[in-house]
């Protein structure tokens, strides 16, 4: 009798279609490659954030579907210290950890963004961190779902000299509580998420020699995942995925639209407070996503609507096109409680912040204001990745190009699981 298949999903944020050439200059991985099969690159979702990516990378819709649209919670106003979308009630559909539970398999999760207090993942710790001080990494843990037993055992003998969000420190944190949740608990379905490339790419550029050694560790990060197996005695029947959400663009300098909006009387602002405001851009990061307290208030929609096609003509604000709700969700899938949404030149991002003078600074604060970052249109700039092997996986099958919300559905297919509310479709010409 056949074994039932399991599953481990590797996520390298931000890793792209050149590292995996640089990576097969390695006889090793390339060996490895020419036992599965890839797909060259993956067409990822608008805007291309991790946080909307990896949602519609775990459920198979869009963001129109699932409502996660930004990284960051809106909290007009706030600058600094946004909250994110850590938590799964956000999402407004089914995913891939719903299908794997309800096919009677067991589940775990580790980093993978937006899980907190996902009721079908078995074994959980989400992508969440400490938020202040006075708080430990053990209670925003145990805070967003993780048990004290897997605390115990995945998280807390690994943490010395560990601050998360730092890097290598954190991955390296990932890798070893993945080890640990395949040794003890041998999950049938297994989601990570590490962010070394990413934090790299943002401090440093897109390429250069620092994020090289961040796709060297990517690859021991796998290698070390495929022990662990071998240890637990479940190699042979694990299918491994090696995934990304985006790539990342060079920029170099961060607009304050709301700066703008601030002077054209959009935003009401006392001694460097918002007081009130009609008009605010949430950015996510090379693009923005521009909302109205009243979104039925035609006058201040036209006024706004002036100024951002203004902006956009001018040529200097870093604005290429403007978008209506309607138009971008017909172009990209993309809907939510916003009225407009604006794309890049191709080296600016946006900030949220609301005073002169109307550049900032690149700083390492968040993502969106590094030497490289994301959030672009999902054709721009290098593209994310898909490389797959295992004993459901064929050898040497290699597609040109994908869209990310056919991942799901592939696992989901190989593990006899069913997502039949996907808007992609298994990838069916890499599955034995």
């Amino acid at each position: 009798m056949k074994k039932q298949s399991k599953a481990i999903v590797f996520s390298a944020d931000a890793l792209v279609y050149e590292d995996i050439q640089y990576l097969l200059t390695k006889p090793r991985f390339k060996e490895l490659y020419e036992r599965g099969s890839a797909v060259k690159t993956m067409k990822t979702i608008y805007p291309t954030v991790t946080y909307p990516a990896h949602t519609s990378m775990s459920t198979g819709v869009y963001p129109e579907k699932h409502k996660i649209t930004n990284n960051f919670l809106f909290v007009p106003g706030q600058i600094k210290n946004l909250p994110w979308e850590w938590f799964a009630d956000s999402i407004k559909s089914p995913d891939m950890f719903t299908a794997m539970k309800k096919a009677g398999l067991t589940t775990a999760s580790v980093f993978w963004p937006v899980t907190g207090n996902h009721k079908y993942i078995d074994y959980l710790i989400d992508e969440y961190w400490p938020q202040s001080k006075t708080d430990s990494i053990h209670d925003a843990l145990i805070r967003s779902g993780t048990t004290e037993e897997l605390y115990k055992v995945a998280v807390a003998p690994f943490l010395k000299n560990v601050t998360v969000r730092k890097h290598p420190e954190t991955d390296e944190l990932i890798i070893k509580a993945c080890c640990a949740i395949i040794e003890n608990y041998k999950p049938d379905f297994l989601a990570l998420h590490t962010g070394d490339v990413d934090a790299y790419r943002h401090k440093t550029g897109a390429f250069s020699p620092v994020v090289t050694k961040g796709v060297d560790d990517t690859e021991k990060d796998l290698y070390e995942l495929m022990e662990a197996t071998k240890r637990a005695g479940v190699y042979e029947e694990t299918n491994f995925f090696l995934i990304s959400d985006h790539g990342q663009m060079d920029i170099v300098r961060s607009i304050k639209l709301n700066a703008i909006f601030a002077e054209n009387g959009l935003i009401k602002v006392e001694k460097d407070e918002v007081v009130d405001w009609d008009v605010w851009c949430h950015s996510t990061g090379m693009s923005a996503q521009i909302r109205l307290k009243d979104p039925n208030n035609k006058k201040i929609y036209d006024k706004t609507y002036a100024l951002l096609t203004h902006l956009c003509d001018d040529g200097v604000y870093g604005i290429s096109k403007v978008y209506t709700t309607a138009e971008i969700k017909e172009l990209e899938h993309l809907d939510g409680p916003f009225s407009f949404v604006v794309e890049t030149d191709g080296y600016t991002s946006f900030a949220d912040d609301f005073t002169r003078p109307l550049v900032k600074q690149l700083d390492l604060s968040d993502y969106r204001f590094g030497k490289a970052t994301h959030g672009y249109l999902p054709d721009k700039g290098p593209q994310p990745v898909f490389f797959a092997f295992g004993p459901d996986i064929k050898s040497g099958v290699i597609l040109e190009r994908r869209s990310t919300v056919d991942e799901a559905p592939t696992y989901a297919k190989i593990l006899g699981a069913e997502m039949p509310w996907a808007d992609g479709s298994p990838i069916n010409e890499i599955i034995k």
